[in-house]
């Protein structure tokens, strides 16, 4: 077999150069063009902080300081006072609505979705919770769970089922998910679906033994048996 001849150093070396000499070409070749897209990537940094800075955070400010009052109704349970507010402070819609692109008008969906649930008005209160998006470890699966409740109230079970186990299992811990997993088992038995609820009521007997709902669970596995063999 005849031996591949190794290449020399100073092949190597003109090959860098011929490389070199091709990125200067196309350089020079497309120098205006590269300016322009440069160009045009520094003016979209220069906005989007801009448009934080300048635009953003005093919104986020002045949603923060409006925030306050409806914050107060609504842990004294003035939930339609919350909603709507007055003619001096405004509600979470009208929050939610007019700084909806900063943090605190998200939250303001949640809390309007809250309130409209507590109030009865269950499928706007749905839309609200929808469109919060925390991503929050704790309050992200309360929001479904309460978009569950409101399920459940339209007696769209299948629908509810689905969100409580969205909210148990979104970030799993032993306060938030054995209480959505119980829900979710619950709203398996008024759909009849017996061995999807005993699979649930084992989660929480398994995977929560300390939490509140584990206490009675061997009861609720017990019916479920007790409904399987008939």
């Amino acid at each position: 077999m005849a031996n591949k001849k190794k290449p020399q150093a100073n092949d190597t070396v003109e090959s860098i150069d011929n490389a070199l000499t091709r990125t200067e070409q196309f350089i020079e070749q497309n120098q205006k063009s590269l300016t322009i897209i440069v160009a045009a990537i520094l003016a979209i940094v220069a906005i989007y902080f801009g448009y934080k800075r300048l635009y953003l955070q005093p919104k986020e400010d002045e949603a923060s300081a409006q925030i306050f009052q409806a914050q107060y109704y609504f842990e004294q349970d003035s939930f339609r006072l919350a909603l709507n507010g007055n003619e001096n402070d405004l509600g979470f819609i009208t929050i939610a609505d007019k700084y909806g692109m900063t943090r605190t008008g998200n939250l303001a969906n949640y809390y309007a979705g809250i309130c409209l649930r507590e109030m009865g008005e269950y499928e706007k209160a749905i839309d609200y919770l929808k469109k919060f998006d925390a991503g929050d470890q704790m309050v992200t699966p309360i929001a479904y769970g309460a978009i569950g409740d409101c399920y459940v109230e339209l007696k769209k079970m299948k629908d509810a089922v689905d969100f409580y186990l969205k909210a148990a299992e979104y970030s799993k811990n032993d306060f938030i998910s054995p209480i959505f997993y119980k829900k979710a088992g619950m709203v398996y038995e008024e759909l009849s679906q017996y061995e999807k609820a005993l699979e649930i009521y084992n989660i929480i007997k398994n995977d929560f033994p300390k939490s509140v709902e584990a206490r009675d669970i061997e009861k609720d596995i017990a019916r479920m048996n007790a409904l399987m063999s008939r």
